[in-house]
């Protein structure tokens, strides 16, 4: 059975850091990529960040330059470094996981709420 378990969200105010954790089990193929997707009320889900098996990572442009996305393949876990967050930033936060041959997979979401 595949899970993709997510720690890490939570309240912060604005200018403060969180760090996301997901930690992948179960999958059988190679993994592709990792990533992150977050999604607001109201608001359709969007990329935040993704790193694939070689490395190469994509942020979106909201995020660049203040997250990090990183990975352990030792522990086929993805982390999102999340720093000088905005409100703007506050949505529930996804990780998702492609692999070898195209099967794809999400977690159940951990909040982040981003407020004074």
């Amino acid at each position: 059975q595949v899970q993709l378990v997510e720690s890490g969200g939570g309240l912060v105010q604005p200018g403060g850091s969180l760090r996301l954790s997901c930690a992948v089990s179960g999958i059988i193929f190679s993994i592709k990529s990792m990533g992150w997707y977050r999604q607001a009320p109201g608001k359709q889900r969007e990329l935040v960040a993704a790193i694939t098996s070689l490395g190469s990572t994509n942020y979106a442009d909201s995020v660049t330059g203040r997250f990090t996305i990183s990975r352990d393949i030792a522990k086929n876990t993805v982390y999102l470094q999340m720093n000088s967050l905005k409100p703007e930033d506050a949505a529930v936060y996804y990780c998702n996981t492609r692999t070898k041959p195209e099967y794809e997979y999400w977690g159940q979401g951990t909040q982040v709420t981003v407020s004074s």
